[in-house]
């Protein structure tokens, strides 16, 4: 199935994406209690923790850490944090990015620990 980002976006994404979780996972020998993972659904690009669940211990939580849309007639990348009330909210810092790379560098930085608290 083709990628809804067409093949130049997708492999953007897909090089930025390693590049950041390259920088930002825990180290190996703590992964199978805490890791990160970027997924793509639709037009949107999510960056989240993966967790073991408390029941059934041996399946996986996604918790969501940052979430970007690409608006395509615009060209850029809505940017959101997901707030307490478990809704997502255009951050506050900088609600658009141009690339897929500026959204990876925002989350990275988090430096209104919006992202990872």
């Amino acid at each position: 199935m083709p990628s809804p980002f067409g093949d130049i976006l997708q492999h953007e994404i897909e090089t930025t994406g390693a590049a950041f979780l390259k920088k930002r996972r825990p180290p190996e020998e703590i992964r199978d209690q805490l890791d990160l993972a970027y997924r793509t659904d639709g037009l949107s690009v999510y960056v989240v923790e993966l967790r073991p669940s408390y029941s059934p211990p041996h399946k996986i939580e996604e918790e969501p850490v940052a979430k970007t849309t690409f608006v395509k007639s615009k060209g850029v990348w809505k940017v959101y944090w997901m707030r307490g009330d478990l809704k997502w909210h255009a951050y506050p810092e900088m609600p658009e990015v141009k690339s897929i790379g500026e959204f990876f560098e925002l989350v990275d930085a988090d430096e209104l620990h919006c992202f990872f608290g």
